[in-house]
């Protein structure tokens, strides 16, 4: 007998819905509970395609219109002393004279690629158009990745001194306030991807069929992939030019402590942690966002059990994702600094379960039986993966687990022997990712082909906003802490800070593992694209083209670390031989009775970073292109693949490396082995300072190098034949 309730949902539903048999024996295996059974057959079963694609539009409002809440919240806070507001105030002008200045460079380079993307891929007869689409959709990519990075660091320069002024009152205050920055920049990431994207393609669908719709989003994710590129190197040797000159003129020449306003350069750290840490790695993954939507639609094309649908998943499962994120930022509470880790993780683990949960309701609802459940088992490889390689991570890099631990006691001998240890555990580090990787490959790819493993990917993204609320979380404490510092507020301020910043240590390691995990299953994607786009078969390396490109492309990543490290080497030299100037001509400086001259640290760095950043760049937009023109698509296949290969163990083995040295130099200045001033104390700064552009410049950066190579062949792979060989 039907209890009231169950008839309800009975006739809710469509005639042919199982629930209407009788007490849901069917229906459950279609739903995860009756009630969810009524909802997804009353929106999506009834939808067509274009109709669908209204609600991860509406999604992509909800996430932008809470930011918007989250910073009014943010900026109606206290912002504590006049000194406070003075530091926070150099912060904000240095941080934000850099990006006018580097999106200066990248607009007048944005504008000159989609005026070649119009001439080679747009005007092309075979498309039956001569409309700039992609060459639109081009600047549209390149316009929100952009918007999405100045979002982040406007809202990171607001929160640092609320953060700080919030610590006068506990912990609970000042989380609030550095995750509510965090999760402001996450949600923007997510919000701009979806309504930009799903937009975009709302409107090209108007006057194109969707194939050749869905195509013309190629120009949108490599628009988002260059600002991405020269916004993660041009802030990575910002950041870690000014943080390398600070540190070894200041702590280790002069003694002076982190963070002291007597070191010129501590402004410039401070600006370089936004710079690099917000809007670099908020465009990073705003690029990853894009780059997997737009390669598991593309093979989405090429289904046989249904298009629309296949191009329909991918962007709700997005859409799930953010309301899953939403939800899980109301978990992010503690009232123990000691706590403050466990929280963060919390928030993290719950979206990735409610991620879960709408994978599973989505898939059963939305797609045939025969594939619906290889589908969600391809989104739950990719959700698991992520939370899998967050933990490896953390392993690696914090000072609550053994290695880092072992690291700091290497210290004892030296810094030769810590700097040894520090490339071994790197080195060491890349078995369990890669194993990660490879089985959520293998996982996606048994259940759903190609298409699975795009599934994957964007299913470890759907935690993007999440991910990144905890990985904004850590420069914005950061900052709290080094305002602190240099207004003289009580030790137990800085004590608070020094929690929150310990925990974003940890947390931005576990940001740059994810980053690379996506990287992976968004590049397998991307490639598989490139291989219908091109009608590659596959990659046979004893095609003697293919092997060169092959090889070309396994050094590529090697060759791309070298010119941003040694970019980071010469704009740290100018830094320090700025504050050694500043120590040397300012009377009383040292003294603490002069002040020093921060702006022309900002000065420097800033014409450094945006100087050194265009050959990198170069390197990985003209690469792909030349190899293509000159080798052919066989060659390309094969540059594509040794790339992948090398900078997944590369850009692994660097950021576990310097998050390890970081952290090793912490666990230090805790009070082991001899605390602050001791021996090891001095050779941990040492490692540290090593590892600052492996970390945060030349790892991170390895991600976009790939998919972008990727996401350009894919663009231009018309234009190849077989090359001169």
């Amino acid at each position: 007998m039907h209890t009231g309730f169950q008839r309800l949902v009975a006739a809710a539903c469509r005639s042919n819905c199982p629930c209407a048999e009788g007490l849901f024996p069917t229906r459950i295996r279609h739903c995860l509970f009756p009630p969810l059974c009524m909802i997804t057959d009353a929106v999506f079963l009834g939808f067509t395609m274009r109709q669908m694609l209204w609600l991860p539009l509406g999604a992509g409002v909800i996430a932008l219109a809470v930011a918007l809440v989250f910073r009014r919240t943010i900026v109606a806070l206290p912002q504590g002393t006049d000194t406070m507001q003075k530091i926070a105030g150099m912060i904000r002008v240095g941080a934000m004279a850099f990006l006018r200045r580097e999106y200066s460079v990248i607009a007048p380079f944005a504008v000159l690629a989609a005026v070649l993307i119009y001439i080679f891929i747009d005007r092309n007869p075979s498309n039956g158009t001569t409309l700039p689409w992609t060459a639109l959709s081009f600047m549209a990519g390149a316009f929100t990745s952009a918007l999405a990075g100045f979002i982040g660091m406007d809202t990171a320069t607001l929160a640092n001194v609320r953060t700080a002024e919030a610590a006068r009152g506990g912990i609970v205050g000042a989380l609030r306030v550095a995750f509510m920055s965090g999760a402001t920049m996450g949600l923007s990431v997510v919000g701009l991807g979806l309504l930009g994207f799903v937009g975009a393609l709302i409107i090209v669908q108007q006057f194109l069929d969707l194939s050749y719709a869905v195509n013309v989003l190629t120009g949108f994710s490599f628009g988002a992939s260059c600002v991405a590129l020269f916004a993660r190197v041009g802030g990575g040797i910002y950041t870690k030019a000014a943080d390398v000159g600070a540190d070894l003129v200041g702590k280790v020449e002069a003694g002076i402590p982190e963070d002291d306003p007597r070191n010129p350069a501590v402004i410039a750290d401070n600006v370089g942690d936004n710079v690099g840490d917000i809007a670099g790695m908020g465009a990073d993954l705003f690029e990853s966002y894009i780059g997997a939507l737009l390669a598991t639609m593309l093979v989405g094309l090429t289904v046989t059990w249904g298009t629309e649908l296949a191009l329909a998943f991918p962007l709700l499962l997005a859409a799930i994702g953010v309301l899953s994120a939403i939800v899980a930022t109301l978990v992010v509470r503690t009232k123990n600094p000691a706590g403050v880790q466990k929280a963060l993780k919390n928030g993290m683990t719950v979206s990735a379960i409610l991620a879960l949960a709408g994978s599973f309701a989505l898939a059963k609802a939305l797609l045939p039986d025969e594939i619906a459940m290889g589908v969600f088992w391809s989104s739950a490889a990719g959700i698991v993966a992520g939370v899998a390689i967050g933990w490896i991570t953390e392993y690696y890099t914090s000072y609550s687990f053994s290695p880092v631990q072992r690291l700091a006691e290497s210290a004892k001998t030296g810094a030769a022997t810590l700097i040894i240890e520090g490339l071994a555990l790197g080195y060491l580090s890349t078995l369990l990712p890669m194993i990660v990787v490879a089985a959520a490959v293998g996982v996606a790819y048994a259940f759903a082909g190609m298409y699975g493993i795009g599934i994957g990917a964007v299913g470890m993204l759907s935690t993007l906003a999440m991910t990144l609320a905890v990985d904004g979380f850590g420069p914005v404490s950061d900052n709290a802490g080094g305002i602190a510092e240099m207004s003289k507020m009580p030790k137990e301020i800085r004590e608070r800070t020094d929690a929150l910043d310990s925990a974003g240590n940890t947390t931005a390691a576990i940001g740059k593992g994810f980053a690379i995990g996506v990287a992976g299953l968004t590049t397998l994607a991307l490639f598989a694209a490139f291989k219908e786009a091109a009608g590659l078969s596959g990659i046979d390396v004893s095609n003697p083209t293919t092997l060169i490109g092959l090889l070309l492309g396994g050094m590529l990543p090697f060759l791309f670390c070298a010119l941003t490290m040694r970019a980071v080497g010469r704009a740290a030299m100018a830094i320090i031989q700025e504050v050694r100037r500043q120590f040397r001509e300012i009377k009383g400086l040292l003294e603490g009775q002069a002040d020093s001259d921060p702006a022309q640290c900002v000065s420097i760095a800033t014409a450094a970073a945006i100087r050194e950043m265009i050959i990198p760049g170069l390197l990985a937009l003209l690469s792909p292109i030349l190899t293509g023109l000159l080798l052919g698509k066989e060659a390309l296949g094969g540059l594509l693949a040794g790339a992948f290969v090398s900078s997944m163990m590369l850009g692994t083995s660097m950021a576990n490396s310097g998050g390890a040295w970081d952290n090793a130099k912490k666990y230090i200045e805790s009070g082991m082995h001899g605390g602050k001033g001791s021996e090891p104390h001095k050779a941990a700064v040492v490692g540290d300072t090593v590892g600052d552009p492996f970390k945060d410049t030349s790892g991170p950066s390895l991600n976009i190098l790939v998919k972008l190579m990727s996401t350009i062949s894919v663009l231009t792979a018309g234009m190849y034949g077989s090359g001169l060989l």
